[in-house]
């Protein structure tokens, strides 16, 4: 059986589906050589070329930089170092616009060139063979080279991925892109450079077979190639047939080794590697000249253009350079620069943006040669673009779901196996433009793709710090209970052991006890849920009265918890006020003593006062009452601020709450201040010596001194008529006490009262002393004051009745 690499050496080559044979227009520009790179006024370079990301600076507005310096960095393979194309100053580091289907603009590296084009420090390998592979692939990568066939992948990225792995080299020639004859010319040129460059890649990746692929469209470009590989049997260049787009990296492993590269693989996974022409040749320079990427071959091509033909470009010349360079004429009607070929190209928003690593055309075709679409119409289903689409997908229906922004539906329809090749919008009838919604719909998922990262990374991180944070509660927590440990340990071994532990049972008991009144609510609703179950059993039954067994177990318990709270608040209470009673009941002790005393002494001055001047009675009466009328008093003030205390002695009758006790002892105070008055008065005692009558103990003074009042008016009537001959001298007095609102004033003006009608009353009553005075001594024991004083007010009546009637007799 003949092996797939005897079949490419016998020149067997395969075919891929769909592809298309749009107009060449090669011929203009592939005819004559290339040209030198000339030096512009400016050099604009862009910090990042290549599919990947930008290096870090190493230059700063002012530098002085030397051809081939390197001006960014970088330890990624999957980033490509910038390089000065040639020397001059660093004038601005800013954003430009750059070679972009967006039209944006990027960070670039703006430099004035000083025309002497000095080179800087060259890193040339020229015996690759003794060097690894590893340092070879990272020297390609220090020299900035990317694929220069229009994709600008990473070339170190490629050789680290299909390293060891790669069976079949492929050198892609075939430069399928109508008008670009680019690498056409730099194989036609430079055979034996690229030959060169094949060598290095062998030394690295080692594989099988070499393959050399072009289009027979270049016979030029094939014998030259066939000459510089004459005594090289492991390199094999073969012809395919032209059909766009066999130079698709997919379409051309397709045509040269009849397999097909998985959906979403590289072709590493087949055993494939491919390099561009182009990048093999800035590999040998890069290798053996040690010269980093700073210039490639651009074609320059359209009607407009006076020269049509290939030249070598600085990395960073201006488009307008190159274009002015070519005698560049602008078409009045439309100005278009295409950057790229017709397919694949596209516009650019002015021609000053610069030249990049894949810029290898640029095309400003006219009017006539290139007509602009006039707008999109509707599709009509042709399946024109599925017929034509070399990549085996339904183009129309991806670019409804782009429209639809259903970007499930155009991944789940391989949307990234588009090569962007064009085919299908070259085809259709109805120009739409479906490349374009292709790229928009690519732009999309990859920022939705990178911010679902983003989120799956901060999730990543989230969770990790959630994940550490209860690892440290956890050690926190542990670091705790191991010190409560050592404390515990600790009080046990110390004296203070003891007063924590009885404080933390206290602090235990108190929260139990607030458990089981928490709990009690639970208990209470679980009582009152049996009961009713009871009792609707019991009704189910057919039985009369309800069984409320458990809610009397309950308000019994219920009775027993109050009982026991009440009792507790009670020894509480009591213990608290020992201290207060025993203070009330010295204090209570001290008054009582204090109005004793007081007592004793009023009723020992008035003897005394009458003994000595027995001959005023009246005053002696009134002395005697105002000294009664102190100690009440003071028994009362004694008795309001110690109502609870006990009586010490006998003597303190008077202030004691019940009324007769008050009125026998306001009695015996009054007939002692009478037998005082009597021995005072021996020979005219007073009748009605009894001024001490009145009520010491009424409850209210003004209505006791009020019924005195009435009673003395009632005697003062009854003796002025009596005593018709001095009327006016008697009727005084009665204004002077009823009103008064001081019970000490009232109290004397009662007793002048009284003196004066005992005066008129014993000039009246001479002969006869002693009848009244016996009334007198029955009031005091009366059980009610009022009615005792009463009863004295019509005892005096009486007697002053008795008196007047008397002295009617003696008249007649």
């Amino acid at each position: 059986m003949i092996t797939l690499i005897e079949q490419i050496k016998q020149g067997h080559v395969w075919d891929f589906h769909g592809g298309i044979h749009p107009p060449e227009n090669k011929r203009q520009s592939s005819e004559t050589s290339i040209l030198p790179a000339d030096i512009p006024n400016e050099i604009v370079l862009p910090t990042k070329q290549h599919i990947g990301t930008a290096g870090q600076l190493l230059v700063n507005v002012g530098d002085k930089v030397l051809k081939g310096q390197p001006l960014t960095k970088s330890d990624v393979l999957q980033c490509c170092p910038v390089h000065a194309p040639t020397s001059g100053e660093v004038v601005a580091i800013e954003p430009r616009t750059i070679a972009h289907a967006s039209g944006l603009t990027d960070n670039c590296i703006v430099i004035k060139p000083d025309f002497e084009d000095a080179w800087g420090e060259k890193n040339a390998l020229a015996d690759f063979r003794e060097v690894s592979d590893e340092a070879l692939i990272d020297h390609v990568r220090m020299m900035g080279i990317a694929g220069m066939g229009g994709a600008g992948f990473p070339a170190a990225r490629k050789l680290q991925t299909g390293h060891a792995r790669t069976e079949i080299l492929i050198i892609n020639g075939a430069e399928c892109e109508p008008y670009i004859t680019a690498d056409d010319r730099l194989m036609q040129e430079r055979a034996d450079e690229i030959v060169q460059g094949i060598e290095i890649l062998q030394h690295i990746v080692s594989p099988k077979l070499t393959v050399m692929a072009l289009e027979d469209n270049k016979p030029e470009a094939i014998d030259a190639l066939k000459l510089a590989t004459q005594g090289k049997p492991d390199i094999v260049v073969q012809v395919v047939p032209t059909k766009y787009p066999s130079g698709g990296e997919k379409q051309l492993i397709k045509l040269i080794t009849g397999k097909e590269v998985p959906a979403k693989a590289i072709p590493a996974a087949i055993g494939v590697m491919m390099q561009n022409v182009g990048t093999v040749f800035a590999i040998k320079r890069a290798v053996i000249d040690g010269e980093p990427l700073i210039e490639r071959v651009v074609t320059l091509t359209g009607t407009t253009l006076k020269e049509q033909r290939n030249r070598w470009a600085l990395l960073g010349t201006p488009v307008s350079f190159l274009l002015d360079k070519h005698g560049y004429e602008a078409d009045k009607k439309v100005e278009r620069v295409i950057i790229g070929g017709p397919m694949m190209g596209y516009t650019i928003p002015h021609p000053n943006v610069p030249v990049t690593k894949v810029t290898n055309c640029v095309l400003v075709p006219s009017r006539r040669e290139i007509a602009p679409s006039e707008g999109e119409m509707a599709c009509i289903r042709c399946s024109a673009c599925a017929e034509a689409c070399p990549a085996s997908l339904l183009p129309q229906q991806l670019q409804w779901y782009a429209k639809d922004q259903d970007y499930d539906k155009c991944e789940e329809y391989n949307l990234f196996d588009c090569i962007e090749c064009g085919a299908c919008a070259f085809v259709c009838p109805s120009e739409i433009p479906l490349v374009q919604y292709y790229r928009q719909a690519k732009s999309e998922i990859r920022a939705r793709d990178a911010e679902q990262q983003a989120a799956e990374r901060a999730k990543e991180r989230f969770e990790a710090k959630k994940a550490r944070m209860e690892r440290d509660k956890k050690a926190r927590e542990e670091r705790h209970k191991q010190a409560a440990e050592n404390r515990r340990k600790a009080m046990e071994k110390s004296a203070d052991g003891d007063a924590i532990a009885a404080a933390i049972a206290r602090v235990k008991a108190k929260s139990e006890n607030e458990s089981a009144a928490t709990a009690m609510k639970p208990a209470v609703a679980a009582a009152i849920a049996k009961a009713k179950a009871k009792q609707a059993e019991a009704a189910a039954q057919g039985q009369a009265e309800p069984d409320n067994s458990e809610m009397a177990k309950l308000r019994e318990e219920r009775k027993r918890q109050a009982r026991e709270r009440k009792a507790q608040k009670a020894s509480e209470s009591e213990t608290e006020n020992a201290a207060d009673d025993k203070k009330d009941a010295v204090a209570a002790a001290i008054a009582r003593a204090k109005a004793r005393k007081a007592a004793q002494k009023s009723e020992s001055e008035p003897a005394s006062d009458n003994s000595a001047a027995g001959e005023d009675p009246k005053k002696a009466a009134v002395a005697a009452a105002i000294a009664r009328a102190k100690a009440r008093k003071e028994a009362q003030q004694a008795d309001t601020a110690t109502p609870n205390a006990e009586p010490v002695s006998a003597e303190e009758a008077p202030v004691e709450d019940d009324p007769k006790k008050a009125a026998v002892a306001a009695a015996v105070a009054r007939a002692k201040a009478r037998k005082a008055a009597q021995q005072a008065e021996a020979e005219t005692p007073a009748v009605d010596a009894n001024p001490a009558e009145e009520a010491p103990a009424e409850d209210d003074p003004k209505k006791a001194a009020v019924a005195a009042a009435i009673a003395r008016a009632k005697a003062r009537k009854a003796a002025q008529q009596a005593e018709s001959e001095a009327p006016a001298a008697d009727s005084a007095p009665v204004e002077e006490a009823p009103a008064e609102g001081d019970p000490k004033k009232a109290a004397v003006a009662a007793a002048v009262a009284r003196a004066k009608a005992r005066k008129a009353a014993q000039q009246a009553e001479a002969e006869a002393p002693t009848a009244e005075a016996a009334p007198v001594e029955d009031t005091p024991v009366e059980e009610d004051p009022k009615k005792a004083a009463v009863a004295a007010a019509i005892a005096r009546a009486k007697a002053r009745k008795a008196a007047q009637m008397k002295n009617n007799n003696e008249e007649e």
